[in-house]
């Protein structure tokens, strides 16, 4: 496997969870979420990657969206967390933590002394 096949397995799960914690915070339009993750160069995607993410979110209920009138343009399409998508995320926290937990143990494992 070549390390950019491994790296897009990886980003692919965590990139679903940041844009989800990213909604969480305050609700977002698509282009808003690709330059704020832009921050983040692991993280950096095109529109192309980030919108059937984000129709998939919504088809499943975890996310909403609304139309807001934008100062500089024309509206926006918003997103939000449903009930359902805060719950989730909730999930995803948890298990993200267990996950990189774990990881992290791994990594400073000397292998003499037990788990």
């Amino acid at each position: 496997m070549e390390m950019s096949e491994w790296t897009s397995q990886v980003r692919r799960g965590i990139l679903e969870y940041c844009i989800m914690l990213l909604i969480s915070k305050e609700p977002r339009y698509g282009y808003e979420l690709v330059t704020l993750l832009d921050k983040w160069e692991p993280f950096a995607i095109t529109e192309g990657t980030l919108y059937p993410l984000l129709r998939r979110l919504l088809k499943e209920n975890y996310i909403e969206s609304f139309w807001r009138e934008s100062e500089s343009g024309p509206p926006r399409k918003y997103y939000n967390l449903t009930p359902s998508g805060h719950h989730l995320l909730e999930m995803m926290f948890l298990e993200w933590g267990k996950v990189s937990g774990a990881v992290h143990q791994i990594q400073s494992y000397k292998g003499e002394e037990q788990l």
